[in-house]
């Protein structure tokens, strides 16, 4: 067996002797452990996770749901790029959540705009869905819709062709549809890409990149 298990351990003997594991001569991706754990995947606010190497085509339609819970009012939920204008974004900012879409015309922005700042940081789960028809957009936060004008209704297709950055991205990638560069900290499940009848979700375990991402649980309650 060459790797490791997705597990916790506790009150380890060796020869009668409790092994202090407070201070290890060395530790490696080995993070707490919590009395009570949900389903989801769990980032600490540092680092990303990397999905879809070979780089992901937007083009002209995409439907993506996720559910989160986070205690921050800032935070990437999740960007797929080209290295021309050509993006999506989803972006938590100020406690609001932004829909990006540039089509290579210019930038447009779907914003849900809660009643309170901390509405949707409150720890609990919300659902998302965003979608992009052709040059049209909208946004759906726990049932609630909001559309935007689009002027540029030749300009249809998001010509992406980079990973599907969520949580965050590395310092040395851009960008072109979010404003933000915080680290999501707190917890997804459920992402779901559509295009026409292709619908995958995505395992947070098989991306090729994950940093300060721990797939599979979260923590009952922020600690």
């Amino acid at each position: 067996v060459t790797h490791s298990i997705p597990a916790c351990i506790g009150s380890m003997t060796i020869n009668s002797k409790q092994v202090d594991k407070e201070s290890p001569v060395s530790i490696f991706a080995v993070n707490k452990c919590y009395e009570t754990v949900q389903d989801g995947t769990f980032f600490d606010g540092s680092g990303f996770a990397a999905l879809v190497r070979e780089g992901y085509k937007v083009r002209s339609d995409v439907n993506i749901t996720l559910e989160f819970r986070t205690t921050a009012v800032h935070g990437v939920l999740l960007g797929v790029s080209s290295a021309k204008v050509d993006a999506v974004g989803l972006e938590i900012v100020h406690g609001k959540v932004l829909f990006h879409v540039n089509n290579g015309a210019g930038r447009i922005t779907a914003t849900y705009e809660p009643r309170g700042t901390n509405s949707l940081c409150d720890g609990k789960w919300h659902k998302l869905q965003a979608n992009k028809s052709k040059h049209r957009i909208s946004l759906i936060i726990d049932g609630n819709l909001v559309h935007t004008d689009n002027p540029h209704i030749q300009s249809t297709s998001a010509d992406t062709n980079n990973p599907i950055y969520v949580g965050g991205y590395p310092a040395d990638v851009k960008q072109n549809c979010l404003t933000s560069k915080s680290s999501f900290r707190g917890c997804l499940r459920n992402l779901v890409l559509t295009k026409g009848q292709h619908t995958e979700l995505f395992d947070f375990s098989r991306a090729f990149d994950l940093r300060g991402v721990f797939p599979h649980s979260c923590p009952g309650a922020e600690h």
